[in-house]
């Protein structure tokens, strides 16, 4: 973290501006944003699990539907998780 100290009769918005040009010339906060929305990869099972899961909900809404205890305008109004929109 880049460190900077007053100089005498400096205000704080020129202290302000030469930390932030510090921090840009730094690196880090290109390095942050690079990063900000990075998400670790699921390996194979945590896959397998996920797509079995999706499969599920699917054949049970489909049966629901079929048997006629779920109506379609129902499911288009759930977004996901099934809660109301």
């Amino acid at each position: 973290m880049p460190k900077v100290k007053t100089k005498r009769g400096e205000t704080f918005e020129s202290l302000l501006r030469r930390f932030n040009r510090k921090i840009m010339l730094s690196g880090k906060m290109l390095q942050a944003k690079k990063i900000r929305f990075k998400q670790e990869e699921k390996n194979k099972r945590a896959l397998r699990d996920s797509a079995l899961r999706r499969k599920k909900i699917t054949e049970k809404q489909e049966y629901l539907l079929k048997i006629g205890k779920l109506k379609e305008e129902d499911l288009r109004k759930r977004g996901r998780g099934g809660k109301r929109r």
